[in-house]
């Protein structure tokens, strides 16, 4: 009897706009280090401050997970989107900078503030005709969602030179009639950016009135050290529905705990009205709660306000900021518009006409990571070609020695150090 050819296949990965994707990237640039170079490999292309001996966890915070177990009340099942205790102590952490204040049913938990996003994309995914407006440079993940779910990617700029607000005038150009949400981060991840009442509200009014929802990942919420202070975007939901998404990780350390949360702010009952709610409570229906232990200790850990290990860390990081802006000015071919706030990154332009032998950030991060071991991550894995995204949540020696030798590299590489070699020769 004949074998009948098999009928499974390997499901094909979504396609990015991204050149290359960021896992691809740090395993190219990681298979480029010199085995030889017996200096400490600086990695700044993660986004895991936790890797770093300088930034703690603070103690009460495992002191609440240790309890909790010891307990022996979180030992079942979770009901379908997290405990009550749990919930509410999200309501009402996070009602403390907010308009409208939360209830626990507005309240999600989820594992992690990625599984946050999974769950409302796939909520909108609907037709294979409905589209979604992300931002330009932004976190990979959301488009390997979104076309997970089918939702074509539409793409608006940030704008460097106004400190990466949001290309209001190209957002009304992008939508049309199916386009179902827009996607911010603040504050930014790459940009660092800290965006202000003023202009959020601005985003809220163009989100009414292209009548679509607005998703706002605020996971790095209290990591903020400039000028402007952090504003939710939930404080806009009485003008156009928000889904804010958020996590433990950043603020407290620990992103292997994976709890994160998903929260509406609907006063209107827009979101409600259009089955929004009730497809999101469907969705966990199909995933997996939060471990119990860890929503159990959460009431403890956000109600604490023990905060001196939080302000250090952030102190630490404002440090690093300044130290990393101030050491890319001195580097020819580097540049960096606009200064962060918030979040533990930075984007650094690259100026490839300055440079003799380097083809573009790609080809740049591949011959810092052989020369120095130094491992950036390149902009075309954030959407922007020809620029840097570089984590400053390192050990703020590592930092120095990693500016030190960015310039190192970048002066060897430069087309003027070629103008003073041959120079020299002519003398010589």
């Amino acid at each position: 009897m004949m074998m009948k050819k098999w009928a499974f296949q390997r499901n094909s990965e979504p396609k990015t706009t991204s050149e290359t994707p960021t896992s691809s990237v740090l395993t190219i640039l990681m298979s480029n280090l010199n085995q030889s170079d017996r200096r400490p490999i600086i990695p700044m292309a993660h986004g895991e401050p936790s890797l770093s001996p300088c930034f703690g966890t603070i103690q009460t915070t495992a002191d609440a997970i240790a309890e909790a177990v010891h307990s022996a009340k979180f030992n079942g099942y979770s009901p379908t989107g997290g405990l009550l205790p749990p919930r509410r102590a999200v309501a009402e952490y996070l009602s403390q900078g907010l308009t409208n204040k939360l209830s626990p049913d507005d309240v999600f938990l989820t594992m992690g503030c990625k599984h946050a996003a999974q769950n409302i994309l796939t909520v909108l995914k609907g037709s294979k005709s409905n589209n979604i407006l992300f931002p330009k440079p932004g976190f990979p993940y959301y488009e390997f969602l979104a076309r997970s779910c089918h939702l074509e990617v539409r793409y608006f700029d940030l704008l460097p030179e106004k400190d990466w607000e949001v290309d209001l005038d190209s957002l009304e150009s992008l939508a049309d009639e199916n386009t179902v949400a827009m996607v911010i981060i603040n504050p930014g991840n790459p940009c660092g950016n800290v965006f202000t009442h003023q202009h959020l509200k601005k985003v809220a009014e163009i989100a009414r009135n292209l009548g679509i929802l607005v998703i706002s990942d605020e996971v790095y919420d209290h990591i903020t050290f400039g000028k402007n202070p952090f504003v939710s975007m939930g404080n806009f939901g009485s003008i156009v529905p928000v889904v804010t998404l958020g996590s433990l990780s950043k603020r407290f350390v620990v992103p292997g705990w994976r709890l994160g949360w998903l929260v509406t702010h609907d006063p209107n009952g827009i979101l409600k009205q259009h089955g929004i709610i009730e497809s999101i409570k469907g969705y966990f229906h199909m995933s997996s709660n939060v471990p119990t232990f860890i929503q159990g200790a959460l009431p403890d850990i956000l109600g604490r306000r023990e905060d001196h290990i939080s302000s250090k860390n952030v102190n630490i990081i404002r440090e690093a900021t300044n130290s990393c802006y101030k050491g890319i000015i001195d580097i020819p071919g580097v540049s960096c518009p606009s200064k962060p706030e918030g979040s533990i990154f930075i984007m650094v332009k690259l100026d490839i006409s300055a440079f003799k032998d380097i083809k573009d950030d790609l080809d740049f991060c591949v011959k810092i990571a052989k020369e120095e071991s130094v491992l950036i991550l390149p902009g075309i894995s954030v959407g922007l070609k020809n620029w840097l995204r570089v984590t400053i949540a390192i050990d703020p020696s590592s930092l120095e020695d990693a500016i030190k030798r960015l310039k190192s590299f970048c002066g060897r590489h430069s087309k003027k150090s070629k103008s003073v070699e041959c120079w020299l020769d002519h003398i010589s």
